[in-house]
C-alpha cells in the first residue's frame, strides 16, 4: 500500500515534471526575444535621439542664416537708399548747372543777336551817310559858268538867286543866302533836340552788364528806359524777360509772371520767349499754383519741341512725377 502510494506519488511528480519542463522552453525562448526587442526599441530610441539632436542643429544653422540673410536685406536696402539719395542729390546738382550753363548760353545767343542788331544798324548808317552824299554832290553844279559865281545864273546880278526877282531878297536856307539850310528833320544844324532818346543799344548794353553784375535797381530802370523809349523793338521784348528775371531772383513771383507774360504775349518771336515761359512756369510753381504750372511748361513743350528750354520742361515734369501729355 504504501509503495503504491510512493509510486503514485512519483509518477504525480514525473507528470509535473513533464508537465513543467516543454513550458520552461518557451518561457526561455520569449525571454529572449524580448531581450532582443528591447535591443532593438534602445536602439531606434537612440537613433531617434540622435536624429532630434541633427535637427535641432540644422534647425539652429538654418535660423542663423535667416537672421544672417534678414541682416543683409536690410544692409542692402539702406546702400540702395543712400544711393537713391546721392543720386536724386547729383540728379538737382546736374540739373543746376544745366540752368547755369542755359543762361550762360542764352546770354552768348542775346550777344550774338545784339552784334547782328548793331551790324545792321551799321550798315544802314553807312547806306544813309552815302545817300546824303550822293545828294550833296548831285546838289553842287557839275560845272561853273564862266565869270558867274556859284550859285548865280548868265544874266543874274552877282549874288541873287535863280529865279529870283530882282531887288528880293532870298529867303533864309534857299540857294544864294547868306543862311544856313534846315537839316531833313527841319531842325538847324547844331541844334540840340529838345527830348532826345537815350540810345537803344548803349542803354540795353549798360543794363544787361548791371544785371550781371548783380546791380538789379539799375538794370531795372536802364531796361525800363528800353522798354519806354522803344517799346516795338526786338530789344523791348528782351527788356521785359531780364525784368521778369530780377523779379524771380527777388522772389518776386507775381511780378515775375506779369513780366514773362508781356514776352510770350508781346513778343512771341523773340528769342527768350522758350525761357520766359519755361520761368513762368517755375514762377507759378513756387506760388503754389501746380496746375497753371504743370499746364505752362506742358505748353512750352508742345510749342518750342527742340528747344533746350523743353527738355528743361520735360526734366521738372518726369521729377514731379506729371505725365508730359495731358490725359484726354
Amino acid at each position: 500500500m504504501k509503495t503504491r502510494t510512493l509510486r503514485n506519488r512519483i509518477l504525480a511528480v514525473g507528470a509535473v515534471a513533464a508537465l513543467l519542463i516543454p513550458a520552461a522552453v518557451p518561457a526561455h525562448a520569449v525571454s529572449k526575444e524580448m531581450v532582443q526587442l528591447e535591443t532593438q526599441v534602445q536602439q531606434l530610441l537612440d537613433m531617434v535621439q540622435r536624429l532630434q539632436t541633427t535637427l535641432d542643429t540644422k534647425f539652429a544653422v538654418m535660423q542663423n542664416l535667416a537672421q544672417q540673410t534678414a541682416d543683409q536685406a536690410t544692409q542692402m536696402t539702406a546702400t540702395v537708399n543712400a544711393l537713391q539719395q546721392k543720386l536724386d542729390a547729383q540728379t538737382q546738382a546736374e540739373n543746376g548747372k544745366v540752368d547755369t550753363v542755359s543762361g550762360q548760353v542764352q546770354s552768348l545767343n542775346d550777344s550774338v543777336d545784339e552784334l547782328k542788331t548793331r551790324i545792321a544798324k551799321l550798315d544802314q548808317s553807312i547806306q544813309a551817310l552815302q545817300s546824303q552824299l550822293q545828294q550833296m554832290q548831285s546838289q553842287m553844279p557839275s560845272q561853273a559858268s564862266p565869270g558867274a559865281t556859284p550859285g548865280s545864273v548868265p544874266g543874274a546880278t552877282p549874288g541873287e538867286a535863280p529865279n529870283a526877282t530882282p531887288g528880293t531878297t532870298p529867303a533864309p536856307g534857299a540857294p544864294g543866302s547868306g543862311a544856313p539850310a534846315a537839316d531833313q528833320t527841319g531842325m538847324m544844324p547844331g541844334a540840340t533836340p529838345t527830348a532826345q532818346k537815350p540810345p537803344l543799344e548803349e542803354t540795353y548794353q549798360a543794363a544787361l552788364r548791371d544785371f550781371n553784375a548783380g546791380r538789379y535797381q539799375l538794370a531795372s530802370s536802364e531796361f525800363g528806359d528800353v522798354i519806354q523809349n522803344y517799346p516795338l523793338d526786338d530789344l523791348a521784348g528782351t527788356s521785359e524777360f531780364y525784368l521778369g528775371e530780377i523779379a524771380y531772383q527777388q522772389q518776386h513771383y507775381d511780378d515775375a509772371v506779369n513780366d514773362y507774360n508781356a514776352v510770350i504775349e508781346g513778343f512771341s518771336g523773340n528769342a527768350k520767349a522758350p525761357a520766359a515761359e519755361l520761368h513762368k512756369g517755375y514762377a507759378l510753381l513756387a506760388l503754389d499754383k501746380k496746375q497753371a504750372g504743370i499746364q505752362e511748361l506742358r505748353d512750352l513743350i508742345k510749342r518750342h519741341p527742340q528747344t533746350p528750354e523743353a527738355a528743361r520742361a520735360r526734366s521738372k515734369l518726369n521729377g514731379m512725377g506729371v505725365r508730359i501729355t495731358a490725359a484726354r
